[in-house]
Parts: C-alpha cells; sequence; structure tokens
C-alpha cells in the first residue's frame, strides 16, 4: 500500500473522530471530500467524482466550492446527514508543513441555525433522551434557534418517548451510546429522525443557573447530555439558551401521533402541507414567532379550564374592539423574528441588517403596550405591563447603526456618521483625498491642454496618471515620472500623488478595520439584552395567537365555547373548519352533535360519501379548538374538557413493518383501548373492515361493548354494519344516528344531516357509479345485489347441498367421489335447522355459549 500524502493523513486523523459525518475539508477556495465520503456525496449531491494520487492508487475524491457550499450542506442536512466542516486554523505563512485544521463546527439536522430547512413558523428542536433503571425516561429538547429549552420525565414503556418526539416532531436525538438498537430504531417509525450520540451526563458549570427550577436530578442529567453534545459540535457561544422549563404531559390533551395525522392538525395526510390542515385555518398570525407559538398550541391543547378561558376572554375583548385589533396587527407586522435574531446574537451570526430589524422591532413595543392596555384585559394587560422596552439598547441600535446597511459586516457603510470619532476622522481623510484626486484631474488636463487625460486606480499600481501615445507629445519634458508603459499609453506618477495616494488607502482600510470592530462591539452590548429579548418575544407572540384567534373567528363567524362539568357535549350547527372553508361559507351543511349520560356513544351509519367521517372529526376539531383558547365553528358549543382524543379513521399500511391495513387498524383501535379513559374522546371509523364480514361485526361489536362497559368514554363510532344497530336495544347508552339521503328518480342525493335513528343501506353500488365506474359493472352489481339480498331472505336448509370433501358431521357417512356432491343427511338437516334459527345478534354471550354447547352434543350423540 502507497504511504498517504501528509494532507491525506491529517485528512483521516480528523475523519477518524467524525465516523458518522461527511468531512468538509477546506483545501483554498473549496471544502473536499475523499475516499466513501466523497462516494456517497457525489451521489446524493449529484455531482462529479474524481480521484486523487498515482496510477496505482487512487483515492476518491469530490468538491464543492467554499463560496457555495451552504447549498450542498442544506442538500445533505435534509435528508439527515450530518456534516462536519474542517477549515485552516493556523497562518499558511506561519506553518510548518502542513497547515493546521480542525472541525470548527458540526453541522446536523437539529442544529441547524439558518437556511432554507430553518422554516419561518415551525421550531427546529433537537431532543436527548435519557433511560433510568426505575423504567422512567427523561427528554430534554432545545430550539437551537430560538435558545428555548424544555425538560419532562415519562413514566411507561418506549413508547410513550416515541410518540413524544412524535409529537415534538424532532429533527435529531441523542440518546446514550449503549441505547439498545431496538430502541434506536423505534424513533425512525414516525419520522425521519437523526439519531446521535452523548454519554456525557454532568451539565456543564456555564448552563447550572438555567436548571435552577429543577428538583429532579434525573431532568437535570437528561439536559446535560443535550449541552455537553450542543457544546461539542457547535464549538460556539450558547448564551441565548433560556431557562428550562419543566412540563408534564399531563397538563395537555393528549393525542397521540397517528390521531393527529389522521385529524391533520398540522399538515394534511397525503401531501404533508400545510395548507389544509387546521392549523391553516386558524393561523392569522403576523409574526414569525406567533406561528410558532400557534402551532404549539395546537398540538398541545390545555386542560386546565382556567388556563383556557384566560385565553377566551382575551380573544373576546379583541373581537369587541375592531380598530384596536387592527392597528395592533399592523403594529405586530413591523415586528421582526426576535427569538431568532436573539439566537443569532448569542451564536455570533447576526450582521448590521439583523439589528437593523431588532431597532424597527423595539420601535414598535410602546404602540403595542398602549394597544395591550386600551383593551383592558386582565391576561393581556399583565403581559403588556412586563415588558421592557429596551430603550438603552433602542437609542444605542438609532445612533450607531445607518437605515440601509451591507450585508456583509467587513465591507463597511454601516455606522452612521457622528457616532465614532475616529470613524468620521478618516472617513474625512478619505472623502477629501478623493475629492483631491478628482480636482488634480482636471487641473493636468487644463494645465497640459489633454483633455482625454485622466487619473485612475488599480490595486497593483495604486492611483495614476494616464496620457494616451497620441498626446504625449502635449506632454512637457519631466512634468511626471513614468510607471507603466502600455500600447496605447502611458501611466505616470507624482510625489504628491503618491502621498495622497496613502492617506486614502489608509484612511479606506482603516475605515473596514474600525467599523468591524465597532460593529462588535454593538453586538456585544445586544448580547446582554437576550434574556429581555426572548421575553419581549413570548408576549409580543401571545399577544399575535390571540389576535389571529379573534380575527378568524370574525371572518369564519365561530363562537365561544363554554365547558361543562357532567361531560355533556351540546354543539349546535356544528361545522367542520377545514371543510368549510374551502367550500366556502353558506354551502357547509351544518350538524348537531348531542351526548350526555345516557347518549355516551353515536353509532353513526349512513351511505358511503355521505359524511360521516367528516360529522367525526368535526367534533374532535371543535374540542381542540375549544381547549387551546379558540373560538368554535358552530352557533352554540357547550363541551367537557377532554384529556386524550383516539381515532381510527381512513386505511392505511406500513408496508416496510410488514403491517397490513388492517393490523395497523388493529394496533391504532389497541393503543385506544387500552389508554382512553371515561373523559376521553374516542373515534373509530368502520373497524372489521379489513376482514371477512362475520369477523369484522364480530369484532365491531366486541369494541362496542368493551367500550360501553369498561370505558365510558364519549365515543362516535360509525360503521357499515347494519346489523349492530340493535345495539341500541342492548347497551344503555348507545344511540344511533345516521347521515340521511334521498333517491331520486333512481339517483341517490346526499344530504349530509346527520339525524337519530338506523340507516337501512349503505349505498355503495351509487358511490361507485358517481366514481364513473363503467355501466356494465354497476348494472350487473345491482342485479348481484337484489340477489343476494333475497338469497339471504329465501335462503331453504333443505336445499343446502354439501361438497364431499368438506368434513362430515358423522364418522360412518360414506366417502364418495370427491368430485361429486351429496344430499344432506336428516341428522345434518336437523343441526342445520336449529343453527339457522339461532338469532346470535340478540344473544347475550352464555346464551350463545349454551347453544354451541347443545350443538356440540348433537354432534358427538350422531343427533
Amino acid at each position: 500500500m502507497a504511504e498517504h500524502t501528509p494532507m491525506i493523513k491529517q485528512y483521516l486523523e480528523i475523519k477518524a473522530q467524525h465516523q458518522d459525518a461527511f468531512l468538509f475539508f477546506r483545501l483554498g477556495d473549496f471544502y473536499e471530500l475523499f475516499f466513501d465520503d466523497a462516494v456517497k456525496a457525489a451521489h446524493e449531491l449529484e455531482i462529479t467524482l474524481t480521484a486523487r494520487g498515482g496510477d496505482k492508487e487512487k483515492i476518491p475524491m469530490c468538491g464543492v466550492p467554499y463560496h457555495a457550499a451552504d447549498n450542498y450542506i442544506t442538500q445533505l442536512i435534509e435528508k439527515g446527514f450530518k456534516i462536519a466542516v474542517a477549515e485552516q486554523v493556523e497562518d499558511p505563512k506561519l506553518a510548518k508543513g502542513v497547515v493546521k485544521r480542525e472541525v470548527v463546527r458540526m453541522i446536523t439536522p437539529g442544529t441547524v441555525m439558518e437556511g432554507r430547512t430553518i422554516q419561518e413558523k415551525e421550531n427546529n428542536y433537537i431532543v436527548a433522551i435519557s433511560d433510568f433503571q426505575d423504567g422512567s425516561y427523561g427528554l430534554a429538547r432545545t430550539d437551537l434557534t430560538t435558545g428555548e429549552s424544555f425538560v419532562t420525565l415519562l413514566v411507561g414503556d418506549f413508547d410513550e418517548v416515541v410518540q413524544e418526539v412524535a409529537t415534538i416532531q424532532a429533527k435529531e436525538v441523542v440518546v446514550a451510546s449503549e441505547l439498545e438498537k431496538q430502541k434506536q430504531a423505534r424513533f425512525q417509525e414516525f419520522l425521519t429522525v437523526t439519531v446521535s450520540f452523548e454519554d456525557n451526563e454532568t451539565l456543564p458549570e456555564a448552563f447550572v443557573s438555567l436548571c435552577e427550577n429543577l428538583t429532579q436530578e434525573k431532568l437535570e442529567k437528561t439536559f446535560a447530555r443535550l449541552v455537553n453534545y450542543l457544546e461539542n459540535t457547535q464549538k460556539r457561544s450558547l448564551h441565548h439558551l433560556q431557562p428550562v422549563h419543566y412540563y408534564t404531559t399531563t397538563d395537555f390533551m393528549k393525542i397521540d401521533y397517528h390521531s393527529k395525522r389522521n385529524l391533520e392538525l398540522v399538515e394534511t395526510l397525503r401531501e404533508k402541507k400545510k395548507q389544509g390542515s387546521l392549523l391553516s385555518v386558524v393561523d392569522a398570525t403576523v409574526t414569525a414567532m406567533g406561528g410558532r407559538l400557534l402551532k404549539k398550541w395546537v398540538e398541545r391543547p390545555l386542560l386546565d379550564k382556567k388556563r383556557i378561558e384566560e385565553r377566551l376572554g382575551a380573544v373576546e375583548v379583541m373581537l369587541d374592539h375592531f380598530f384596536i385589533r387592527e392597528e395592533l396587527r399592523e403594529r405586530l407586522r413591523e415586528v421582526y423574528d426576535l427569538e431568532r435574531l436573539a439566537g443569532r446574537v448569542a451564536y455570533g451570526n447576526v450582521n448590521a441588517r439583523d439589528l437593523v430589524q431588532l431597532r424597527k422591532s423595539l420601535q414598535q413595543l410602546p404602540a403595542i403596550i398602549d394597544n395591550g392596555e386600551q383593551l383592558q384585559n386582565s391576561y393581556i394587560t399583565k403581559m403588556t405591563t412586563s415588558i421592557d422596552c429596551c430603550e438603552e439598547l433602542l437609542d444605542l441600535l438609532e445612533q450607531s447603526l445607518v437605515d440601509d446597511p451591507p450585508l456583509s459586516v467587513k465591507d463597511g457603510g454601516m455606522i452612521r456618521a457622528g457616532y465614532h470619532q475616529e470613524l468620521d476622522t478618516y472617513r474625512d481623510a478619505s472623502i477629501n483625498g478623493k475629492s483631491w484626486i478628482a480636482e488634480l484631474e482636471q487641473k493636468e488636463r487644463i494645465e497640459t491642454g489633454i483633455k482625454s487625460l485622466k487619473v485612475g486606480f488599480n490595486k497593483v499600481f495604486g492611483y495614476y496618471i494616464e496620457v494616451t501615445r497620441a498626446n504625449l507629445h502635449l506632454l512637457p519634458e519631466g512634468r511626471y515620472e513614468r510607471k507603466q508603459t502600455l500600447t496605447n499609453a502611458e501611466r505616470y506618477i507624482t510625489p504628491e500623488l503618491k502621498e495622497k495616494e496613502a492617506l486614502i488607502l489608509e484612511a479606506e482600510e482603516k475605515i473596514e478595520d474600525l467599523e468591524y470592530h465597532i460593529f462588535l462591539e454593538i453586538r456585544e452590548e445586544v448580547k446582554t439584552y437576550i434574556s429581555q429579548l426572548q421575553y419581549i418575544a413570548l408576549c409580543v407572540s401571545t399577544i399575535d395567537v390571540l389576535q389571529s384567534f379573534a380575527t378568524v373567528s370574525e371572518k369564519q363567524h365561530f363562537v365561544k365555547p363554554t365547558f361543562t362539568s357532567d361531560r355533556t357535549v351540546s354543539i349546535i350547527d356544528g361545522r367542520h373548519p377545514v371543510v368549510e372553508k374551502v367550500i366556502g361559507n353558506g354551502a357547509y351543511v351544518a350538524n348537531d352533535v348531542m351526548m350526555n349520560e345516557d347518549r355516551e356513544m353515536l353509532l353513526i351509519t349512513g351511505p358511503n360519501m355521505a359524511g360521516k367521517s367528516t360529522y367525526m372529526r368535526q367534533l374532535a376539531l371543535i374540542s381542540i379548538m375549544a381547549q387551546i383558547g379558540s373560538y368554535v365553528p358552530a352557533t352554540e358549543a357547550k363541551l367537557p374538557i377532554f384529556d386524550q382524543i383516539f381515532t381510527r379513521i381512513g386505511a392505511a399500511d406500513d408496508l416496510a413493518r410488514g403491517q397490513s391495513t388492517f393490523m395497523v387498524e388493529m394496533l391504532e383501535t389497541k393503543y385506544a383501548l387500552t389508554k382512553a379513559t371515561q373523559d376521553s374522546l374516542v373515534l373509530l371509523d368502520e373497524i372489521g373492515r379489513g376482514t371477512s364480514t362475520y369477523d369484522g361485526m364480530a369484532l365491531a361489536q366486541a369494541i362496542i361493548e368493551y367500550i360501553h362497559e369498561n370505558i365510558g368514554a364519549k365515543t362516535l363510532f360509525s360503521t357499515h354494519y347494519h346489523e349492530l344497530t340493535v345495539l341500541d336495544q342492548q347497551l344503555t347508552k348507545v344511540k344511533n344516528v345516521h347521515v340521511s339521503a334521498m333517491e331520486e328518480e333512481g339517483k341517490i342525493v346526499f344530504l349530509h344531516k346527520v339525524v337519530d335513528g338506523q340507516a337501512d343501506r349503505s349505498y355503495g353500488i351509487y358511490v361507485a357509479e358517481l366514481a364513473d365506474i363503467p355501466a356494465p359493472v354497476i348494472a350487473r352489481a345491482t342485479q348481484l345485489l337484489t340477489e343476494l339480498e333475497a338469497g339471504a331472505k329465501e335462503t331453504s336448509p333443505s336445499s343446502v347441498m354439501v361438497e364431499e370433501k368438506q368434513l362430515t358431521l358423522f364418522e360412518d357417512e360414506p366417502v364418495l367421489d370427491k368430485k361429486k356432491t351429496r344430499a344432506v343427511s336428516s341428522n345434518e338437516r336437523q343441526i342445520i335447522e336449529t343453527i339457522s334459527q339461532i338469532d346470535i345478534l340478540n344473544m347475550t354471550p352464555i346464551e350463545a355459549l349454551s347453544a354451541l354447547n347443545e350443538l356440540q352434543k348433537k354432534v358427538r350423540n350422531k343427533g
């Protein structure tokens, strides 16, 4: 094997410390990747794979330009990869041998600070998990772009951890290296999550103050795992991390991952887009911070009635004060993303334009506070009166920064005239020097009579006087000192010109250096205000969400919900908020939902496409909206506070895990049956459809009975098994409702109205006709349906013929030709007649077992 060059050896040494990341190795104007990294990166980024080295052993290599690296890094991050960025850390002029290089930063899906992977109205969470011997799990999460940090303790099986990670929609999970592979794999089930490792659970001294509110060592260890990983990967200031907030999942309504997807709370089920979700309907926020907070509220509805009613009261006063609300919205539009600005200040990647945005935001605070006080609501006033307007910081930013600074902080042009005396002196020298140059050009043209004479500048020769060859005879002997000869001209200098050149260039160089130094001083001063800015961001975003609720409620004609203590549900003219917005006001058919202690479960029947699933989702979404503090789409809404919502709606398989549609259906149903309480809301749609008719019907009935007898949760159960509608006569708290339809001239008309009572048909063939199934298929299906329905009524046991290959009921029955059939014996006919007369649906389990026992005796005794 050939000996590697010193540079490749250096690369391999660094790569050995970052085996789970692509190593972007800086060489001049490129980041280079070698060996397996190069092969994989070339494939993922669709760039050219080349090679380095001699003919005997070539090293795979690919590279991306330094100035365009961010785009390539973003592509890899979006695919869940990590990048280690290795830069030169010493001056090449002073280096002995290979220039020293080190990894200056790790970029991972959970630690991205900017770029298109960061969505304006979404958090970018990284999560740390610690498992403890008593079976509990610590979970800490941070959004590095905003600095907000949370911890909780989860008790139970690992599913609770996975569900919480899925709810958070974390981009990266940090665990101990010894965590079982099986548990690591569980994180991939719901989201594309990057798994990273950190074993250090000792909290660094710099972060101890952030954990002052934590009372459990487990939580501190979990947070320590997270900050140690962040310190090791980011290698820069993390001063913007906020004090850790402890929460418990029992503070909020629990909605498992599948239910959130089925209800399309924050994104649509199929396209994974915000448009078409509940979030898109209630989002009229005008700040990025408000958008992120609203998403958190939607994902975590409250259980505390007092907190819910605080929000509802604030929405009510905003609805009552239209002009104040509109003025407030205008002010909020001028507020930039203070959370992420504060994060960038601490991180050191803020520029002058960011600080101008901060200045503009601070300028809006007095008016926002004034608007809040005018509303005279205690919840809003408490927030606005606690806002620190940071007048000294605002004064600094107003005096120091120009209104339209350049993007780069090293190009100058950021600092206002009059702010810094030394800087003004250099600027005067530069401006006066350039004026002198312009005057020199005019003076020399007059004195020499050469109208084309010009004074120019380039970086090699500095300032010069240029005379074309055609005019050289007009130039007095010895007037200038020759500097450069060109094809068509001569360039000259004078001692006075060189003196002014030195003055101008020195001034310009010092201006850029001094401006950058002044900017760093300003940035350090802003750092001292990070905690105040983060609190301002919290208050402003809360006000933004409340005005959003008010704005949407006014436009969509939502009403204020009230809460019952007896678990009664009374919704008058309820609407599905998303469907209504899509089809337009006035077109949606509103429906009532009435549930009390005598109507715990509604058994919903009716035609396909008539709106059963919409009706079910409608109740869930109205409940969620009420518990986040929003008005709801109804004429009147009285609701209990639900502790959990479970849904089994829609068909989906999980082929990657070897699970059929029916298995997924059963797993989601099992989750509801084992987790639901009396205070939960359960929505089950078409349970049992993935198997045979009698299998499915039996399962559906057993599930209904179990919920009725053992859980008592408010439940909506839709089904096409019309045989189940008799359950309302056996189970006291089950009531039949159906979505009505009518037939006109052989065609079905969906009325989309839910009324009491049971439906007698599903109208599946009519729906197939609406889907433009070929006419011959529809005609044949109609014929078959008629025959099947008639056959079900007229089947006579005496005419039944049994294939010989079936097992006989009697041992002494002779075996005939396998391809022939035989008539049923009298003893068999008697048993079949007994079976046909049994009313299975109206039998209790004990009666069914007794009947089965009698049949078994007849078989064994040969009649």
